[in-house]
């Protein structure tokens, strides 16, 4: 087998956070985020909108407010009576109230909306990756883009748009408002939202980029976490865990320090424009008082100007967090719009699920014509000049020592990676041409690593193949010699096998998949070792399925053992990337020396 190098290999996942200082998304884009985040809401835009003009409503109703008190106090103090006044009041608090009660379950409805269209179109561009941009990739910090970026979407997103429509529109009208009660109080009013204003320009940036730091160190935890739980056992068996644990709080306190960041400019603006605006209050008390002595103004007029600007505190106070907010928001849709930019398969414009049901099962042969491999430009090549073909049906073994290229060779006929020369043909028709859908159906692939999903037994068995019959079902379990495991299971094939199958044996787990590749009856059946955990009597059993399957499809194997390749209608060794000897097992005892000696150990392996 030969694996993707992993030493001193380019990065090929998701672009690294931006350094300090630097705004999200890169110094030469900084508008990156508010461009991301507008893409976010853009379809939920009409709903978004309802939802604001519903608040903005009750907060024009919050305006009359300050008239209608005013025109209490003035019917009190002439005797006039002030039930009609009280009532006029009563309802606008009333009213007022519900619709912004209203408005925000709207926003809150249209958020939810918006972070579900997020999440699948997320999901469905992940599972869309090219296999190299996965493996050069974190999974925990593609993982954490999905669920944490995308709930801090949720949580800004509404909020925000509120903030910057309702807030902006509702503080232009408190100060007309204040200007037709009086203009000279006014002017100090406006000084106040000016400084707020600096102070605000000056920190969101700030802001900004903290949570984006934030995000990437959460992401960076949940890579770190997946390390450990994929290989758990193997960390207690080697006494790891705290050594483990310390690098995880190493991570956390990294999330610690820059959320510590972001939380500290978040006080310093919403502390500043609380300060500045009981500073104002106090000063238009006093301005107030004085001219009221003077006779300038009244005592009503006093009292409206000093409930609006009340009323206009918290406006300001929503405006400079909603600009927080938009910078939280923004950070997180630059790491999704990063994972949203990485390399996908090439799909055809008409290719849809269902053209799978359109795939012949006839067998398919298959040849390579000067293929040359490496997984990373500059890297060494893992295959030089491989030719070779194999005709319809049959049963061909590779084998060779360890990094000899045999696994890659799969790879490439599944087009996970595409080789960089040569030809890889499939049935006559070179695989780059095949749709990706109809390619892959037409194949039984079985890894190495034979990988079980979580899930019932029967998710596993029917993965690609939704709507098996229970004939064809019972067959393969047959087959496979998974029938007595079926039944003696508690819910039968509906019993749940655990995360990554568990529950499972590695030989009931490699029997598991090689039920799945016969199930989908492929034309090319390729398999990666898929006896190597087996007892003497169930490798001899499957071996028998795998001749019997070879008489009516193409079966390709890699094998280290030497029971698995004497019966193969040819063999093909692979040393060092290349083709050194193709054919029968006792065609290469007597003329090729590699394997002479592989077969003289009774394993085919280094």
């Amino acid at each position: 087998m030969t694996a993707p190098p992993s030493v001193d290999t380019p990065r090929t996942g998701p672009p690294a956070p931006a350094p300090d200082g630097a705004p999200p998304g890169g110094p030469d884009r900084p508008w990156r985020g508010q461009r991301a985040l507008l893409g976010h809401l853009r379809p939920q835009r009409w709903r978004m909108a309802a939802g604001v003009a519903l608040g903005l409503v009750g907060s024009v109703m919050g305006l009359a407010q300050p008239l209608a008190a005013k025109r209490v106090m003035d019917d009190m103090g002439r005797g006039a009576p002030a039930a009609g006044p009280v009532l006029v009041l009563s309802l606008l608090v009333v009213a007022g109230a519900a619709l912004a009660g209203l408005g925000y379950y709207v926003l809150q409805w249209s958020a939810e909306s918006l972070v579900c269209t997020a999440r699948s179109r997320l999901t469905d561009r992940l599972l869309r990756l090219r296999v190299s941009v996965v493996e050069g990739s974190e999974p925990g910090d593609l993982i954490s883009r999905v669920t944490s970026d995308t709930t801090l979407l949720r949580q800004t997103a509404p909020q925000a748009v509120s903030a910057a429509v309702t807030g902006t529109l509702v503080t232009a009208a408190t100060v007309v408002m204040m200007g037709l009660l009086d203009a000279v109080l006014l002017g100090v009013t406006l000084a106040v939202v000016a400084f707020v204003g600096v102070v605000v320009a000056v920190v969101a940036p700030r802001i900004g980029r903290a949570t984006h730091g934030t995000q990437e160190a959460v992401g960076r935890i949940g890579a770190a976490l997946e390390r450990v739980l994929g290989a758990f056992r193997t960390v207690k068996a080697s006494g790891a865990e705290r050594h483990e644990a310390a690098a995880l709080l190493r991570e956390a306190e990294r999330a610690r320090r820059t959320g510590i960041r972001a939380a500290a400019w978040e006080a310093v603006s919403a502390t500043t424009s609380a300060v500045v605006v009981q500073v104002s209050f106090l000063v238009v008390l006093g301005v107030g008082g004085a001219r009221v002595a003077s006779g300038a103004t009244d005592v009503s007029t006093l009292v409206a100007f000093l409930l609006y600007l009340f009323a206009l505190a918290p406006r300001i106070g929503q405006l400079v967090e909603g600009v927080g907010q938009v910078q939280m928001g923004a950070a997180a849709a630059v790491r999704i719009a990063q994972a949203e930019e990485l390399e996908t398969e090439e799909q055809e414009d008409d290719e849809t699920e269902n053209e799978t049901e359109d795939v012949t099962r006839a067998p398919l042969s298959v040849s390579f014509d000067r293929v040359s491999f490496a997984y990373r430009p500059g890297l060494p090549r893992v295959h030089h000049q491989v030719s070779f073909s194999v005709p319809a049906r049959g049963l061909t073994a590779f084998v060779g020592p360890s990094g000899a290229g045999k696994t890659t060779l799969f790879s490439l006929i599944e087009r996970f990676y595409e080789q960089d020369s040569g030809r890889v043909l499939l049935g006559g028709e070179d695989v780059r041409q095949w749709p990706l859908a109809r390619l892959r159906a037409s194949i039984g692939y079985v890894e190495q690593d034979v990988p079980v999903l979580a899930g019932t037994l029967r998710d596993n068995l029917t993965l690609g193949t939704p709507d098996p019959g229970a004939g064809e079902l019972a067959r393969v379990l047959r087959l496979a010699r998974l029938d007595l495991l079926a039944d003696r299971l508690p819910d039968g094939l509906d019993t749940d096998v655990g995360h990554r199958g568990s529950r499972l044996s590695g030989g009931e787990r490699q029997r598991v998949a090689i039920a799945r590749a016969l199930l989908r009856r492929p034309g090319l059946l390729l398999l990666d070792e898929a006896t190597s955990q087996l007892d003497a009597a169930n490798e001899a059993a499957l071996r028998d399925t795998i001749t019997d399957t070879a008489r009516h499809t193409t079966v390709l194997v890699v094998a280290h053992r030497l029971s698995t390749v004497t019966t193969a209608d040819r063999i093909v060794v692979m040393e060092a990337g290349r083709v050194r000897a193709v054919g029968t097992h006792a065609e290469l005892l007597e003329r090729d020396a590699l394997y002479r000696g592989l077969a003289s150990t009774q394993l085919l392996g280094p």
